[in-house]
């Protein structure tokens, strides 16, 4: 089903052009060992442009195994996770949920099972990276979200989060975050469970950035697990994530549990109506409130980007944004036929990008700048060859149109 690893090509880290200043470090000399990342091989810029790297394949298993290899080579005792998060890819509420263990202090990396299979590349995957095991969740190397996810391989110590319900498994992975870092959290994310995936895709980097944990609500009500959560947080700050999809009256309830605050669109009366999804994964890349948020309006970041036709991209990518250049999710349209076998990027992707495009005077040379780097995840099938290099072309770092104009951001010293 998913390509050998042998097929994997260690030069994609090393290819990367990475945002901030713009500098990759080389590999360690004398690194061997299993290649690190899984990617598209095929067709222009398959792998890598200038300023965008591809990971992954043709299922959200190997997108995972891509993602977790990119940010966990596992080449040196430094660079392997503590432990690493087993989901089954039938189970949406649950992998979302999981995004939230990619953030410190567990920095758990996402593998996908196959139901009670955990297929080849997971395995793989699992053994390169060889997790540590995390003494903030009981030496545990691996855990398992959800009791329908594959047994991990003999020999890796095993936790296993076993509520049935999705609210309820949520709840297990925000106590389980809580446990490991010590500290309830102060901030919690809020997602309809019946929401339009693509409405929500983006509240997995989210939750992997700023630690908050994900809950779940349902059109009928607050579940009895949520309720529980949010009362033992003593009025947590209540983030929404597609708030279109969660109607005023779970507004209403949720206002007497904490403060709520909307990401995205305005609210609506009908769970699951409304809503652009790319769009709202602009908006929660641009929203700050305080010190919790992405807040990007300006160049010098990593961003991710993933079709909104695959939703389980979102929590396989969540450790690239809780890792290296921290990259916010945004989307792209289903893939259309024509000409590349893609489609172009969206008009209102287009702006955001352009927005946030790097640039240069004369006084400031490209070497003093700032650079975004963007990654790709999925096949062509996913994000098209041509899609690739209109991205790399918006994220690319440019003359000013004139000489006088001042640069955008101070210069590091």
């Amino acid at each position: 089903m998913n390509a050998p690893l042998s097929r994997l090509l260690i030069a994609v880290l090393a290819s990367a052009t990475l945002a901030g200043c713009g500098k990759s470090a080389p590999l360690p000399a004398g690194s061997s060992g299993a290649p690190i990342a899984q990617v598209s091989t095929q067709g222009a810029g398959g792998l890598a442009t200038k300023n965008t790297t591809r990971l992954g394949g043709s299922d959200p298993a190997t997108d995972a195994a891509a993602v977790a290899r990119a940010v966990y080579p596992g080449l040196t005792v430094s660079t392997r996770p503590q432990a690493v998060v087993l989901a089954d890819e039938h189970d949406w509420p649950a992998a979302l949920a999981a995004s939230a263990l990619a953030s410190a202090p567990l920095g758990a990396p996402l593998l996908y099972s196959d139901g009670s299979t955990l297929p080849s590349v997971s395995s793989q995957a699992l053994a390169a990276m060889h997790p540590i095991g995390a003494t903030q969740a009981d030496g545990a190397q691996v855990i398992r979200i959800g009791t329908t996810t594959a047994a991990a391989p003999a020999g890796y110590r095993t936790s296993t989060l076993a509520a049935s319900e999705p609210a309820a498994l949520a709840a297990e992975v925000a106590q389980l975050e809580s446990r490991a870092r010590g500290v309830a959290p102060r901030e919690v994310i809020v997602l309809a469970e019946d929401a339009p995936p693509a409405l929500v895709m983006p509240a997995a980097g989210l939750s992997a950035e700023s630690g908050a944990p994900i809950l779940l609500v349902a059109s009928a009500g607050i579940p009895t697990a949520t309720r529980a959560e949010l009362r033992s947080l003593h009025r947590p700050t209540i983030y929404v994530v597609g708030p279109s999809a969660v109607n005023s009256r779970l507004l209403a309830q949720l206002a007497h549990l904490g403060a709520v605050k909307p990401i995205g669109g305005g609210s609506g009366e009908a769970t699951g109506a409304g809503g652009n999804p790319i769009e709202n994964a602009i908006a929660v890349a641009r929203f700050a409130d305080g010190a919790f948020g992405w807040g990007i309006h300006e160049p010098g970041h990593g961003l991710v980007f993933a079709n909104l036709s695959r939703p389980l991209d979102a929590p396989a990518a969540a450790s690239l944004s809780a890792n290296g250049d921290f990259g916010p999710l945004l989307l792209l349209d289903e893939v259309a036929s024509g000409p590349g076998g893609g489609t172009s990027i969206p008009p209102a992707l287009a702006g955001y990008l352009s927005d946030i495009k790097p640039a240069y005077s004369p006084q400031v040379p490209p070497v003093r700048s700032v650079y975004n780097h963007g990654w790709l995840i999925g096949d062509e099938q996913a994000i098209s060859a041509v899609t690739q290099a209109e991205i790399d072309t918006l994220l690319e770092t440019s003359p000013r149109a004139t000489a006088t104009e001042e640069p955008s951001l101070p210069l590091a010293e």
